[in-house]
């Protein structure tokens, strides 16, 4: 049911006291059209056609990249669609939309309804913004140029916000390699000094080895007195 009171899956009619026997009847006649007139069974399958902006997933498992379509919600996720409207990766931060504005309106404008993601996805890109300036125009408020320049305005601001987002990330991402540096070097540091014998020991084992040679000799030296005595 959309806000006409229009059941829009099976006929475009107020069904509201309505009887049962009217409601069949009329819908009888609106599903014989397309044999009654082929071009008026077109126009009609045309206007009853549930239009939905969704997401369709593509990319590797664990990797999603989404396309932004215009479908019709009969049709399965993965299925056909009537317009690629733009791309979507949530897989880098900040996440990367590609997506025609213009046509992504166009659609809006025609009836087409997005899905609860694609909403937020259409809000962050300003497409409902120009929809809205565009209601604006139609309504008689402002003008065109005046809705360009709105949106232009809008467009600026939300990309310094985009940009300023994407540097806090970048600075984000050095300090956390910066930190993952300086422990490894201070792991590195520590292991070396652990190898390495300290001076003082060094120093230490030096002079033992000094205070030993000299008892070494004045035994070769007994040694041979004895010897010599003997002989």
């Amino acid at each position: 049911m959309n806000g006409f009171g229009i059941k829009v899956n099976h006929f475009p009619i107020p069904q509201k006291n309505c009887k049962p026997e009217t409601l069949l009847l009329i819908r009888i006649f609106w599903l014989s059209l397309p044999h009654i007139n082929p071009e008026v069974g077109y126009l009609a399958k045309r206007i009853i056609m549930p239009v939905r902006i969704r997401l369709q997933r593509h990319g590797k498992k664990g990797k999603p990249f989404y396309w932004i379509v215009a479908a019709d919600s009969r049709v399965k996720r993965d299925g056909k669609f009537l317009e690629k409207l733009g791309t979507y990766n949530p897989m880098v931060e900040p996440a990367d939309i590609q997506i025609d504005v213009d046509a992504a309106v166009k659609w809006l404008m025609n009836g087409a309804q997005p899905t609860e993601t694609a909403r937020a996805i259409l809000k962050y890109k300003g497409v409902l913004y120009k929809k809205h300036l565009l209601v604006g125009v139609r309504k008689g408020a402002f003008d065109m140029d005046e809705a360009e320049r709105r949106f232009a305005e809008w467009l600026e601001r939300h990309e310094a916000k985009v940009q300023a987002h994407k540097d806090r990330v970048a600075e984000r991402e050095a300090a956390a390699k910066k930190a993952i540096y300086d422990r490894e070097k201070a792991y590195s540091d520590a292991r070396a000094a652990k190898q390495t014998p300290a001076p003082e020991a060094a120093e230490t084992a030096t002079e033992d080895d000094a205070g030993q040679a000299p008892e070494a000799g004045d035994a070769g030296a007994q040694a041979q007195a004895e010897e010599g005595g003997e002989a």
